[in-house]
């Protein structure tokens, strides 16, 4: 015995990618990052420190759900989306992670599983591993531009299964959830008892109207338990400043009961600092807006830059998609995603292979989009070089 949960046993082997990148760094050699997910890192987040320095910030008032005056500033901020929601319907966290964590805790036992969907960001086996709990995907099919296949929802899901987790849009594929994909959905939910969980964190980031879209399940009337999760990493460029909110619909006694377990899990953490509650109304009134615009402008330059770049009769081509920070290139099967990464990599740009996201049905590699746009044209030509062969 090792004394340890097997919970916590994650693989700490480094994959080839990994090996070669710290090689290249321990080397000294210069290389482009087309991996990159933090805005602040390229110049797109710049906060006025002055927004923190709130009266009552080093004030300790806990409130289990958060601080009435930062819920009501996310119920100002979803209703100029469109979504008229009740701050008593709100409950604050340090993250959408840590969220994650207490609504598994909410809806699961141990042996328990969650859908979620394949291909898609790989953290949520991790945050469920580590409260005991199994994730089973279902597919997101190709043909369908990677958006959500009920009858895939329902093939996944068995008598343990107890919630299933959409990705809005998905990330990295830019697929918006659409009103008959959510209609599908809520039957299947109301049928078999499955609650919903919807991560919206890059539901601000679409690059163009597009009819059906559904920008939030939040305020919805929906039968079924739902969980509309967003934050202040994406939404405001600010992974440092730890706030994530969530918001409860469905059923009004499914929602009331389900938000009185979690007064309970958040009054055991009380995990949010005060300064950024404080501080929410005036970074979403006035960070937001300009960022936001700033990395739109920014996202689509650089996603038109990468069409323009594919030469006609190109053996790869650029998935299509509707918003996010990344762009999804298909390629041929060989000679397959972790060669080509590593003769990038080896070429001074670095990107990520379709594998870390679960991608099944050909090969695929996965771009950030945030990149200066003068730092990403070099990157593409040297990208195009090396998909030339």
């Amino acid at each position: 015995m090792s004394g340890f949960s097997s919970r916590t046993g994650f693989s700490r082997t480094w994959n080839a990618l990994s090996q070669a990148l710290a090689q290249r760094q321990a080397q000294g050699l210069p290389w482009i990052d087309l991996t990159v997910s933090n805005p602040a890192r390229v110049g797109l987040s710049t906060l006025d420190p002055g927004l923190l320095a709130t009266p009552g910030a080093l004030t300790y008032e806990p409130d289990p759900l958060g601080l009435r005056s930062a819920r009501e500033a996310v119920v100002a901020y979803l209703a100029s989306r469109g979504a008229a929601i009740h701050a008593e319907h709100l409950l604050l966290s340090a993250s959408t992670s840590e969220a994650y964590a207490w609504l598994f805790k909410l809806l699961c036992e141990p042996g328990d599983n969650v859908l979620v969907p394949a291909p898609s960001y790989p953290l949520f086996e991790h945050l469920a591993r580590l409260e005991g709990v199994e994730v089973k995907p279902y597919r997101l099919p190709r043909a369908h531009g990677f958006g959500l296949d009920v009858g895939a929802v329902a093939a996944a899901r068995d008598a343990r299964s107890r919630a299933v987790l959409v990705v809005n849009p998905g990330n990295p594929t830019g697929h918006f959830l659409h009103e008959g994909e959510l209609t599908a959905l809520a039957g299947l939910c109301a049928e078999t008892g499955l609650a919903l969980l919807s991560d919206e964190v890059f539901s601000d980031f679409a690059w163009a109207p597009e009819p059906d879209r559904v920008p939030t399940v939040a305020g919805r009337p929906l039968p079924m338990l739902t969980f509309s999760l967003s934050g202040l990493s994406k939404v405001a460029g600010l992974p440092s400043l730890k706030l994530g909110w969530t918001h409860v619909g469905g059923p009004p006694e499914r929602r009331d009961e389900a938000l009185a377990r979690l007064e309970w899990v958040a009054d055991t953490f009380l995990s949010v600092g005060t300064p950024v509650q404080r501080a929410l109304p005036a970074i979403l009134a006035q960070h937001v807006p300009r960022f936001q615009t700033a990395l739109l402008e920014r996202v689509r330059e650089n996603r038109r830059q990468l069409v323009s770049a594919r030469p006609r009769g190109a053996s790869w081509d650029v998935v299509p998609a509707h918003g996010g920070w990344s762009a999804v290139l298909r390629i041929p099967l060989a000679p397959g995603e972790e060669a080509m990464c590593l003769a990038l990599l080896d070429a001074g740009v670095g990107v990520q292979p379709g594998y870390f996201y679960d991608f099944a049905g050909g090969a695929f590699l996965v771009l950030s989009l945030l990149p200066p746009p003068e730092v990403f044209r070099t990157a593409l030509g040297t990208l195009t070089a090396v998909l030339a062969g």
